[in-house]
């Protein structure tokens, strides 16, 4: 098998192999584009980002600068926001649902390097997929290591390294991530129209 089918398919690989180096480039060359367009220039910004990603939903928005490796890795759903300083390094799948915020400067790593410090200076690397579901707010500076899933309607706190799985429907925070509590009706912001006094 070639470096990029041993990396699609979870095993160890050579990340500076030719083929995957040339991908490489091309995603950066994209991403450069990208970084230096002004936002007002939106459908170009949505051309290259169609480029670069294997899918994106309607209504998603990438704010500059954002970094990525391959690009082609990346499933993102619709009304996406991704906050300034966005990192997100493919070299496995990254699946990201529909109605899920950013923060600034949110990294998620796909890649593990070799723990053998020889095999660590040839270049081998394994990657696990990244998995967020729907409806989750990743906040700032948060980390998400490989092989990680959130579930749906999540909320990772500020600072959070997320190291481990993460449940639907709660609140977690922390390095490394825990649960902190249960998302619940009470958390609801009751929206009341004022009533009218009457004199």
């Amino acid at each position: 098998m070639s470096a990029k089918d041993k990396m699609l398919n979870q095993e160890y690989y050579i990340s500076w192999d030719d083929e995957l180096t040339r991908e490489r480039e091309r995603a950066k060359d994209l991403v450069f584009e990208l970084n230096n367009l002004k936002p007002s220039k939106r459908h170009e910004r949505s051309q290259i980002i169609t480029q670069l990603f294997h899918s994106i939903g309607e209504n998603a928005w990438i704010e500059s600068p954002f970094n990525c490796d391959y690009g082609y890795n990346i499933i993102v759903g619709d009304n996406f926001y991704a906050n300034t300083n966005c990192t997100i390094l493919d070299c496995a799948k990254v699946t990201i649902g529909n109605n899920v915020l950013f923060g600034p400067n949110v990294s998620l790593y796909t890649p593990n390097h070799a723990i053998d410090a020889d095999e660590r200076k040839e270049g081998y690397e394994c990657s696990l997929p990244i998995n967020i579901g729907d409806n989750v707010w990743i906040s700032g500076s948060v980390t998400i290591v490989p092989g990680v899933t959130i579930g749906d309607n999540t909320i990772i706190g500020a600072g959070s390294v997320v190291t481990k799985d993460i449940p639907a429907n709660v609140v977690a925070a922390g390095v490394p991530c825990r649960i902190l509590r249960s998302i619940t009706e009470k958390d609801k912001i009751e929206l009341k129209v004022p009533e009218t006094i009457i004199k």
